[in-house]
């Protein structure tokens, strides 16, 4: 495995952690943790489409990344406007 296959492979696994977590109820799927997770492994998948130059998953994994952020903001009674 290169340096990409593990950025790529580490945001993978902390979105499919992520789900599991939620698919066990350990965590909560609206709960800050949940986006966080989801946000952190989207943004390395996201980089790791982006250096290997497959936009259709940079387009997949970036807008997985606006959502989950959307997502830890509401958790966080963050208002955006």
């Amino acid at each position: 495995m290169n340096q990409i296959d593990i950025i790529g492979t580490a945001g993978v696994g902390l979105i499919l952690m992520a789900f599991f977590l939620d698919t066990a109820r350990l965590v909560e799927n609206n709960g800050k943790l949940y986006y966080v997770m989801n946000a952190i492994g989207a943004v390395l998948a996201c980089y790791a489409s982006f250096l290997i130059n497959y936009w259709p998953f940079v387009i997949l994994e970036g807008t997985w990344t606006l959502v989950s952020v959307y997502g830890l903001m509401k958790a966080m009674k963050i208002k955006l406007i």
